[in-house]
């Protein structure tokens, strides 16, 4: 009899400290989140559910390349006009400085047209004529053909340097027009005020002015 009841409390003490220790496992378990069976870390649908997480990452960041790619070339269209807009008032600034520079030093328009005048002079004028006559018809007047040649080319280098200096008030009046563009067309204007002076005063007589005779 007494044999017994020692074998059944140490079998109910055995079992008892084996409920605790299933316990303290269980919480140990919970605790550390180790695995367990009924939840095992890294089954196939988790891995699953992640590549698919990835994939949308992935698909997002794609599609807000394209967005940022379309930003880019719109901030890189304004710089292009502004670019096209610069080559274009350099070129005519250009053009104003060399038309100037053409109604100083003759052109051969001027040439033409002053050997167009003295032969038109010479066909005209009558072999009895008095020399102021035919100085003035043969010499004069092609004398003030070619000035106003000149003055033409002259007229024209100022509107266009001009122009060029006042574009960006009517354009951007905010963005600043390249130092050298601006040089090139003061130089065209400058130069296309003195050439229409000249003209006007080689065309009056008052500059080298014909022998009367």
């Amino acid at each position: 009899m007494g044999t017994k009841t020692v074998d059944d409390k140490d079998t109910g003490a055995d079992a008892g400290t084996g409920a605790k220790s299933d316990e303290a496992e269980r919480d140990v378990t919970r605790t550390t989140g180790e695995e367990s069976p009924e939840n095992p870390a890294g089954t196939p649908d988790e891995e699953a559910s992640a590549a698919a997480d990835q994939d949308a990452v992935g698909e997002e960041s794609a599609d807000a390349d394209p967005a940022g790619l379309e930003a880019a070339d719109q901030e890189g269209a304004p710089a292009r006009k502004d670019a096209s807009a610069g080559v274009g008032q350099g070129a005519a600034a250009v053009v104003s400085a060399g038309l100037g520079l053409i109604s100083l030093s003759g052109s051969w328009l001027g040439t033409v047209a002053q050997a167009r005048e003295s032969l038109f002079g010479q066909l005209e004028t009558a072999a009895d004529a008095s020399v102021g006559t035919q100085i003035q018809e043969v010499y004069g007047d092609s004398w003030n053909a070619n000035a106003l040649v000149a003055g033409v080319f002259a007229l024209v280098a100022l509107i266009v340097g001009v122009v060029v200096l006042v574009r960006p008030a009517f354009g951007a009046p905010d963005r600043s027009q390249a130092p050298w563009i601006k040089s090139v067309a003061w130089a065209g204007v400058s130069l296309g005020v003195i050439g229409l002076v000249l003209a006007a005063l080689k065309y009056t007589d008052i500059l080298l002015s014909m022998p009367t005779g």
